[in-house]
């Protein structure tokens, strides 16, 4: 049973990969695959792509939660977990990019996806002098953001393979909060970056 949380960890890095292609496949991205899609199977692909997102962020919540109530972090499951929430934030990303690219977003999505590479060179420097930058309370809240943010961008993005309404209002209101929380995402992640950025400097000045 110990082992489950880095169990669903390791899952969350297949499912994003997964969620990553499909949308590429939907997006006529993969070559010779693309040559054969028809609308409807790039709908399906936009489906499944969207049902393994939520799969995916949902395993982020269960496995540290079981982490804590079995007794069973260790470090393998500390280095996975960081990951696997990158891969799935990043490809959702560049496949949401892929299925269409919306000017509203690409802004907030870069500013994110420059933070998370920064963060991660900064962890990686520090780790190397013997730093130790912890996930902050506001980072873990961060990634929930993100996901919630992502998800509801995912939707929209997938909205009529799903059938739903094709009234522009009721789109057009589902765009605007999904664009509004991604530009909340993306505020929250660039003040968790700066947090890091003047923990680690502070850090580096006592070595």
């Amino acid at each position: 049973m110990k082992s489950l949380p880095n169990i669903l960890t390791s899952l969350r890095l297949v499912i994003g990969l997964l969620m990553f292609l499909c949308l590429a496949a939907a997006a006529g991205g993969i070559p010779l695959i693309g040559d054969y899609l028809t609308g409807e199977d790039q709908f399906r692909l936009q489906q499944i792509a969207f049902v393994a997102f939520v799969v995916a962020a949902v395993t982020d919540f269960f496995d540290g939660w079981l982490a804590r109530k079995l007794d069973a972090t260790s470090v393998w499951g500390a280095i996975l977990d960081p990951i696997g929430d990158k891969i799935l934030v990043c490809g959702a990303i560049l496949g949401i990019a892929a299925l269409g690219p919306s000017e509203a977003i690409a802004l907030p999505a870069a500013l994110i996806l420059f933070r998370e590479f920064g963060v991660s060179a900064l962890r990686e420097q520090g780790a190397g002098m013997g730093v130790k930058l912890p996930v902050t309370l506001l980072a873990k809240w961060k990634t929930t953001l993100q996901l919630v943010a992502l998800g509801a961008e995912l939707l929209v993005a997938s909205w009529f393979a799903w059938g739903l309404s094709d009234d522009p209002a009721v789109l057009g209101a589902a765009t605007n909060v999904a664009h509004g929380l991604m530009w909340l995402a993306a505020l929250v992640t660039l003040w968790t970056g700066w947090q890091y950025w003047v923990a680690a400097r502070k850090a580096m000045k006592t070595i």
